[in-house]
């Protein structure tokens, strides 16, 4: 992993590059953020905001800010493959703009087949020029899964009929990177469900070209933006997990960071929505949370400008960040404790050795027996 110092001189680099081209938008950034009543020490809060959500030192918050305000420099490509549009709502829904909404939007989006007025041939021309204008050097954002069943056919896109498995290849050919935004785009999300009749699979899974994934359903409108931030400000992608997700946000489970977490260490369940424990805000496990299992930061990030999410609105988290979810992590209000998971046992040992990781993250095996033998089963 690189030092930051030497990060700092990368970005410092690739901001200078950045400086010497032509926006590709008309006004700054600044204009836009004063527009809409947001002051240069908001901006400045939400730089050292977004600084934090990458791991990265403070210092880096005035290169965070610098990037925003050049990030017109740099071409988007989106495209919306088999998916529900949920990706770009989590991103652009607000009803009073927020500094990452007015960023996606500052940002040159040369297509985006939700937000353009363009449509038809007009739309697959804006696409066609796009391509050749900046060859090599747009950013490829994909929502949604791949059907690839019939070569392709169960999705066709256009006024040529083009299929999405074409497309995704044609595109993602000449970008500079690659970026899945959304558990379908990253792994297939439920049109890869079993049993699959389309043969829908992730974007990486067809394209000879390395991935970033924000996996969730939908992910979080921070982790959106911090994976953009990330490319502009350095010119590459972050560091990844194993499964091709940004360790600044999918590096701890949820369950780490659950504000219902001591309730599981005391052994204090919810056994039945709406009952009395239910009330008093204790852990959903026994209702199907599946928060051990699954690597996001939702509980710390949250959702609608950082006020809840779904465990703290009273439903377990259904692991939707993970691979295979939609099968692997059904039903979605029972809990794992007897179901197989990635083709593991898990039972209340494999849990506490395997799922949990208990030696990583502090959960000593007695608390881990105590707790799933004594509770699970109850």
């Amino acid at each position: 992993m690189d030092s930051h110092a030497a990060l700092f001189e990368l970005g410092q680099k690739r901001l200078a590059e950045l400086r010497k081209t032509k926006p590709l938008r008309e006004g700054s950034f600044q204009k836009k953020l004063e527009k809409n009543g947001i002051t240069r020490r908001d901006f400045m809060i939400w730089s050292a905001t977004i600084t934090s959500l990458l791991a990265l030192p403070l210092p880096f918050s005035t290169m965070v800010a610098e990037a925003a305000e050049l990030s017109d420099r740099v071409p988007l490509i989106w495209l919306s493959l088999a998916e529900c549009t949920g990706c770009s709502e989590s991103l652009v829904r607000s009803t009073t703009p927020d500094i990452s909404a007015l960023l996606f939007e500052h940002v040159s989006l040369e297509y985006q087949e939700v937000l353009m007025a363009a449509a038809g041939d007009q739309a697959e021309e804006n696409l066609d020029n796009a391509m050749k204008a900046y060859k090599g050097k747009y950013l490829l954002a994909a929502e949604g899964a791949v059907p690839t069943a019939n070569n392709g056919t169960f999705l066709t896109l256009g006024s040529q009929a083009e299929t999405g498995l074409s497309l995704i290849k044609r595109v993602a050919a000449d970008a500079a990177a690659v970026i899945c935004v959304g558990t379908c785009s990253s792994y297939g999300g439920v049109q890869a469900a079993r049993p699959n009749p389309t043969g829908a699979k992730s974007v990486g899974a067809v394209i000879d070209r390395p991935v970033i994934n924000v996996a969730g359903c939908p992910p979080n409108p921070a982790n959106i933006t911090g994976t953009l931030m990330y490319y502009i400000m350095f010119g590459r992608l972050p560091a990844l997990d194993m499964f091709n997700r940004p360790k600044w946000a999918y590096g701890a489970r949820v369950h780490d960071n659950c504000e219902r977490r001591g309730h599981f260490d005391a052994g204090e369940f919810v056994t039945e929505f709406g009952d009395d424990n239910a009330k008093k805000g204790y852990c959903l496990f026994k209702m199907g949370c599946k928060g051990p299992y699954t690597y996001n930061n939702c509980p710390t990030e949250r959702f609608n400008a950082h006020t809840s999410w779904p465990v703290l609105a009273g439903h377990g988290c259904i692991g939707c960040s993970e691979p295979d979810f939609w099968d692997d992590m059904a039903d979605f209000e029972k809990p794992l404790s007897r179901q197989p998971v990635h083709g593991l046992d898990a039972t209340a040992d494999t849990i506490g050795a395997v799922i949990l990781g208990v030696t990583a993250v502090g959960i000593g095996a007695h608390a881990v027996s105590s707790i799933f033998a004594k509770k699970v089963e109850e």
